[in-house]
């Protein structure tokens, strides 16, 4: 492993192209580009107020800066770095903006959401879209790129409407059986589409492109229900994680139950590792006119994982039940690429990361922090996954073991957040004001030599 030095960024707006060549930053209202491999900066933009999201479109050449609070989206081109586009929604404000597929439309939200705005860059034509549901997840384009699914709200009913991304037409439109739908995804696979109740309703719908529903599920009721919601990649299976601390995986034959995890206070399968972070603090030398540094500032906290044998006590947190969104129920999952590995975090148990081997719909791996965990992301072409707690480390698992990596900067560098490179050979390692990257070698045998020990 090495790394990068660090460098300025604001709020954690960072993300590496599609195609992997650049790094966009954001140091308040200006744009950072950054050649990935020497970290050299190739643009610089400056916008009209500070910017408050970014994203690029799918061919990477263009980025797009959402100025929310002037109600102002702002384009740049890689290969034209003079052409300049701005868009303005005026009085109807703006609350969220994002490129459409083919790179040459962007859909804008007003305020409130009144409405969605389809801008053309290439005819310079506008098309709006009425009724969009004030929700989360409303809205989503299939992995093919073809179609448009939007959550609406209208006379007190929830509604689905299916557009062409090509010509932008309705090509369908239909009621949804949902009471106060949260959001809606499609299928990697862009066969199916995927709706989901609030949390005060457990209810699952599956939906076909002609507004067929294939299916309705429902695990329990008359209790909060689902809190995420992620599909495999190869579309076989739909995972719920809901607020009774058990996620259920679906099929994609009958959208049955096929299994159910849960996350017990102790962990008693002897067949899954337990990996225990472990900190120990050791004395750094100290130059002899700095006496009156603080006792725990002589101290640099070193970590490694020890393997646990069962049974093995996990961290709990007892939420505050009194308060709206309880840190309760599962609150993360993801699929490796693969889909043979999948992880979860329990939210009333924050420290403990959960993987689980899907062939075998066994529990694989427990790794238990000293910290609770911020963020976990998968590697996006091997079966490896990256955290972070908050702290100067980094900590990786693979099906071969794991290992806990400090990070070597100068100064204080917590990491906040973590974004794996589109070809898995590099990690953006975010702290609160400062970035840096982590360019890996194979760390599969350093991992082996610590699951050894």
């Amino acid at each position: 492993m090495n790394f990068s030095e660090l460098f300025r960024q604001s709020n954690q707006i960072c993300r590496f192209s599609p195609d992997g060549k650049y790094l966009a930053s954001v140091v308040e209202f200006r744009l950072v580009i950054r050649d990935v491999d020497t970290f050299q900066i190739q643009n610089l933009f400056s916008c009209m107020d500070t910017i408050q999201h970014v994203e690029w479109s799918a061919d990477s050449q263009f980025i797009l800066c959402g100025l929310y609070k002037r109600g102002l989206v702002q384009v740049w081109s890689l290969e034209q770095p003079e052409w300049k586009c701005k868009i303005d929604e005026g009085s109807a404000g703006l609350c969220d903006v994002r490129w459409s597929p083919d790179s040459r439309h962007i859909l804008t939200t007003a305020d409130f959401h009144l409405r969605i705005t389809v801008w053309s860059l290439v005819t310079k034509s506008v098309s709006y879209i009425r009724y969009p549901k004030q929700c989360q997840n409303n809205i989503d384009f299939s992995a093919d790129g073809k179609y448009l699914a939007l959550a609406e709200r209208r006379d007190c009913q929830d509604f689905i409407s299916i557009f062409a991304c090509n010509t932008w037409e309705l090509l369908k439109h239909f009621e949804s059986s949902t009471d106060d739908m949260a959001g809606l995804r499609w299928s990697p696979d862009s066969t199916v589409l995927c709706v989901w109740d609030n949390a005060l309703n457990y209810l699952v719908l599956l939906y076909s492109l002609d507004g067929r529903c294939l299916s309705k599920f429902s695990a329990y009721e008359y209790a909060l229900g689902i809190k995420t919601l992620t599909w495999s990649p190869t579309s076989q299976f739909l995972a719920l994680g809901s607020y009774d601390e058990k996620l259920r995986l679906l099929n994609h034959v009958t959208w049955k139950t096929i299994t159910t995890f849960s996350h017990p206070e102790t962990v008693n399968e002897t067949s899954a590792v337990v990996y225990k972070e472990v900190e120990t603090r050791t004395p750094q030398p100290v130059k002899s006119d700095l006496t009156d540094i603080p006792t725990a500032a002589l101290f640099s906290p070193q970590s490694r994982y020890e393997v646990q044998s069962a049974p093995v006590k996990v961290p709990v947190v007892i939420p505050d039940t009194n308060k709206a969104n309880p840190r309760r129920g599962v609150g993360l999952t993801a699929f490796s690429k693969d889909c043979k590995y999948m992880y979860t975090r329990n939210d009333n148990m924050p420290h403990t990361l959960w993987i689980w081997d899907i062939q075998k719909l066994a529990l694989c791996a427990v790794i238990i922090q000293a910290a609770p965990i911020k963020h976990v992301e998968w590697d996006p072409l091997k079966t490896r996954l990256a955290l972070c707690t908050g702290v100067n480390k980094l900590y990786m698992w693979s099906p071969a073991g794991s290992l806990c990596v400090e990070v070597p900067v100068e100064g204080t560098f917590q990491v906040h957040a973590l974004k794996w490179h589109p070809d898995g050979g590099s990690l953006l390692l975010l702290g609160k004001d400062m970035m840096c990257i982590c360019y890996l070698n194979d760390v599969s045998s350093e991992a082996e030599d610590v699951s050894a020990d």
